[in-house]
C-alpha cells in the first residue's frame, strides 16, 4: 500500500490568513469559524479577509460552510486582501495536520470561489496535490517549476464549520 503523501512529504502544518485584529475574536470563540458559522452566531470580524464579491460567491458555491487553508504561507488572495486594506497586519495561523481527520475536508486545485473550479474528496486530493513543488528543493529557476509552485500555492483545503483553537499551533502568539 503506498504511503499517504500528507505523511510521506512530512507535512507539519497548514495555513489560514486572517488579521491581527481578529484574533481576539478567534480567541474568545475557541477557533476558526466558517463565514456561514460565524452569521448564525452572529458574529462579525473585526476584518474579515474577503470583500462582498468573495463572500457572495462563496456562498454560491456554498463555500461559506468551509474555513479555507492554504499549503503554504504564500496565498495570493492575501495580496488582494492587503490592497484592498481589508487585512491590514497580516498573520498566518499554523493549522495541525490532524485538521485531515475532520469529517467532510475537501480540496480545491485552484482559488476555492473561483468560476469552474471543481471541490475534490480529500481522498482525490492526495493524487492531484503538486507535493514535490510544494514540500521538496526545486530548480526555483525553472520556469516551469515556478508556474506549477504558483499554481499549488492557489490550492486550499476547505474545513467544514470549525477548527478548534487546539488546532492552531501558533495562537495565541502569532
Amino acid at each position: 500500500m503506498a504511503k499517504d503523501p500528507f505523511s510521506q512529504y512530512s507535512i507539519t502544518a497548514f495555513y489560514h490568513f486572517t488579521d491581527r485584529r481578529n484574533l481576539p475574536m478567534i480567541q474568545e470563540h475557541g477557533g476558526l469559524f466558517s463565514l456561514a458559522k460565524l452569521r448564525e452566531m452572529k458574529i462579525v470580524p473585526p476584518a474579515p479577509g474577503g470583500n462582498e464579491w468573495s463572500h457572495d460567491a462563496d456562498a454560491m458555491k456554498g463555500l461559506d460552510k468551509y474555513v479555507h487553508l492554504c499549503f503554504r504561507m504564500n496565498h495570493p488572495m492575501l495580496f488582494r486582501a492587503m490592497q484592498d486594506k481589508r487585512i491590514e497586519v497580516p498573520i498566518y495561523l499554523e493549522v495541525h495536520p490532524d485538521v485531515l481527520q475532520i469529517d467532510g475536508v475537501v480540496y480545491t486545485a485552484d482559488v476555492s470561489n473561483k468560476s469552474g473550479v471543481d471541490i475534490y474528496k480529500l481522498e482525490q486530493a492526495r493524487e492531484m496535490v503538486d507535493f514535490e513543488v510544494l514540500y521538496t528543493r526545486t530548480e526555483w529557476k525553472d520556469p516551469e517549476i515556478q508556474q506549477r509552485l504558483r499554481q499549488a500555492e492557489k490550492c486550499e483545503l476547505l474545513v467544514p464549520d470549525h477548527i478548534p483553537l487546539d488546532l492552531i499551533r501558533n495562537f495565541p502568539h502569532g
